[in-house]
């Protein structure tokens, strides 16, 4: 689990634009390394704001949030690159980015940014679903957003966002109650 900064680190660490574009999508959608590599140009609706991901795990379509802030960083990225079929190409344009790609980028730029953490392509899903929960979003949206079949999968990540456990107010304090009983 990385905090803001540390992402901020460790994005801006990595020199390969293609690299660091696609482990960007990774923590501003929370996919998984082998659905980043497999997105198409097509996958990215900016008109509903919206990334499809196509044959997810156990084969399941499901759609993600396109933040604003990454439809301008892949607008970049696509009049830089212009990619044709696959958002991020392999070495030849008729073949995706082969994970260990993303991978080695990784620990690359873990080192680069100085971080203390082993950070992988998984290490941003996992922070992407814990930000959102820490900053208030329901458990059943992230597991929507993640793909999980169960919420049993989803919830591990209520373990680790100790922010939203200290956050999260207690019945008692909407209740008027005295320190002192009547006597």
């Amino acid at each position: 689990m990385l905090s803001a900064d540390e992402v901020v680190r460790f994005l801006e660490a990595i020199p390969s634009l293609k690299s660091r574009t696609a482990l960007t999508t990774v923590y501003a959608a929370g996919l998984r390394v082998s659905e980043v590599v497999l997105l198409k140009v097509v996958d990215i609706d900016s008109q509903r704001m919206l990334i499809r991901v196509e044959h997810g795990k156990g084969g399941k379509d499901r759609y993600v949030m396109l933040s604003p802030q990454l439809l301008r960083i892949l607008r970049t990225y696509w009049r830089l690159t212009r990619p044709k079929r696959w958002l991020f190409p392999g070495r030849d344009d008729e073949r995706p980015l082969v994970p260990n790609v993303l991978h080695a980028a990784c620990r690359s730029a873990c080192a680069a940014a100085g971080l203390s953490k082993s950070v992988t392509v998984h290490t941003l899903r996992h922070t992407f679903a814990t930000h959102l929960l820490e900053n208030g979003a329901d458990v059943r949206i992230i597991q929507v957003l993640l793909g999980h079949a169960s919420l049993a999968s989803t919830a591990r990540y209520t373990q680790v966002a100790t922010k939203t456990i200290s956050n999260t107010p207690s019945p008692l304090d909407r209740l008027h109650l005295e320190v002192v009983p009547p006597g």
